[in-house]
C-alpha cells in the first residue's frame, strides 16, 4: 500500500484524534486502561511510519482538558502510563530522529509527567526529522482564548497596532504557532466530531474518519488515509477550474 503513495504530495502535517481505546478494551472484556496500554503500539507504529515517509509534523490528541472529568482511577492510570511510555519510547524517538514537543496545559499534569516530558523534549531538541507533538490537557477553545489574551496585552502596551492584526498575526500568538496548519486530520473509531482539537488550525484541513479503533490502527491504515488525501482536490474556496489552471 505504501507504494501507491505519491511521495511528492505528502501532507506536511498530520493530526490524529486517537479514539476508541475504551471500546476496544470492553470488546476484550477488560477495563478501559487496558485499551490505553495497547494504544501505545499504535502510537509507535504511526510515529515510525510517518518518519519513514518523510512527514514533517505529526500531532496526537493524547488528553483533552475535558478528559480530567473521567473516573479518577482511569485518569491516574493514564498519567502513570504516560510516564512509563515516554521512558520506553525514547529509543524509538532517537532511532527515528524524532523531535518531541507538547501543547496544552502541561503544568496541570502530575510532576512526574512534567519531569519525563521535559527530559524527553530536551533530549530530542536537536533532532531534525519528524516533529511529534503531544496535545496534553489540551483545549482548542482555551488555546484561542489564551491567544486573544496575549495579543490584547501587546495591543494595550503598544507593541502592535490594531491595523496590523490579521489571521497570520493572531496565529503567531497561539501556543501551537510552531506548527503549520494540518493538511490531514485523522479520527479513529468512526466518531464524526472534532472534540475541541486545533479549532483555529483546521479551517481547511481534510478530515478522514475510520471505523477502526485506535489500538488497532497501524501504518497501513495511515497509508490508506494519506492515499485518500492525495485523491482529493483542495480548493480553499475556489472552484475546480481555478485550481486546475
Amino acid at each position: 500500500m505504501k507504494l501507491k503513495i505519491d511521495p511528492y504530495n505528502l501532507p506536511e502535517h498530520i493530526a490524529v484524534i486517537m479514539d476508541g481505546n475504551g471500546r476496544w478494551a470492553r470488546k476484550k472484556g477488560a477495563e478501559r486502561i487496558f485499551g490505553h496500554r495497547n494504544a501505545i503500539k499504535a502510537v509507535r507504529d504511526i510515529t515510525e511510519g510517518s518518519a519513514e515517509l518523510g512527514i514533517n509534523f505529526l500531532t496526537l490528541y493524547a488528553f483533552s482538558t475535558e478528559n480530567w472529568g473521567r473516573p479518577k482511577k482511569e485518569v491516574n492510570g493514564l498519567m502513570k502510563l504516560l510516564v512509563s511510555s515516554i521512558r520506553e519510547e525514547m529509543e524509538t524517538l532517537v532511532k527515528n530522529n524524532v523531535k518531541l514537543m507538547t501543547i496544552g496545559k502541561v503544568d496541570s499534569l502530575p510532576q512526574s509527567c512534567q519531569f519525563e516530558l521535559a527530559e524527553a523534549i530536551e533530549e530530542t531538541s536537536t533532532h531534525t526529522g519528524l516533529t511529534l507533538t503531544l496535545a496534553l490537557s489540551y483545549s482548542g477553545r482555551e488555546e484561542i482564548i489564551d491567544g486573544i489574551k496575549n495579543l490584547s496585552e501587546d495591543l494595550i502596551r503598544g507593541r502592535i497596532g490594531i491595523h496590523s492584526i490579521n489571521s497570520d498575526t493572531f496565529a503567531s500568538y497561539l501556543e501551537s504557532s510552531f506548527l503549520p496548519d494540518p493538511e490531514l486530520l485523522i479520527r479513529t473509531s468512526g466518531e464524526m466530531r472534532i472534540s475541541n482539537f486545533l479549532l483555529w488550525q483546521i479551517a481547511y484541513t481534510e478530515i478522514y474518519i475510520t471505523n477502526k479503533l485506535w489500538p488497532d490502527f497501524r501504518r497501513n491504515d495511515l497509508y490508506e488515509a494519506i492515499e485518500n488525501f492525495q485523491k482529493r482536490e483542495r480548493r480553499f474556496g475556489k472552484i475546480s477550474e481555478q485550481v486546475k489552471s
